[in-house]
């Protein structure tokens, strides 16, 4: 599991880096958008970061990730798509960047729901 979490954390890396021209550094095609590399991007660094989170937590046999790895890839994949929208700019229609926006929002609260509720500890 901690190779498959290394696997993600560098995935996860190397499509953040996207817009600071590591796709031509690695000689594959750059995107016309730079959303979607990113956004992949952070999640495969929540992955990553869960998976070796669970190596360390002393859990034994097929569990899954569970409740704080899930917290982790939120928190990852919306941190992303947030630093994205604030950082860049980027040209939608009104419709996009509220459906963008959404998506931040629920899935932030989604997760900072799940820290507050201690859900982990049902």
């Amino acid at each position: 599991m901690i190779i498959d979490g290394i696997i993600n954390l560098g995935l996860g890396v190397l499509l953040l880096l996207a817009p600071f021209g590591m796709a031509s550094f690695l000689g594959v095609p750059e995107p016309d958008s730079f959303l979607y590399p990113c956004v992949l991007g952070g999640v495969l660094l929540g992955i990553g970061i869960s998976l070796i989170f669970e190596t360390k937590t002393g859990a034994r046999g097929i569990h899954g990730l569970g409740i704080g790895g899930a917290i982790i890839i939120n928190f990852c994949g919306a941190g992303t798509l947030l630093g994205w929208l604030l950082m860049t700019s980027i040209h939608l229609p009104l419709r996009g960047l509220v459906l963008l926006w959404f998506i931040v929002v629920v899935v932030l609260l989604v997760g900072v729901g799940e820290l507050v509720a201690r859900s982990w500890q049902e």
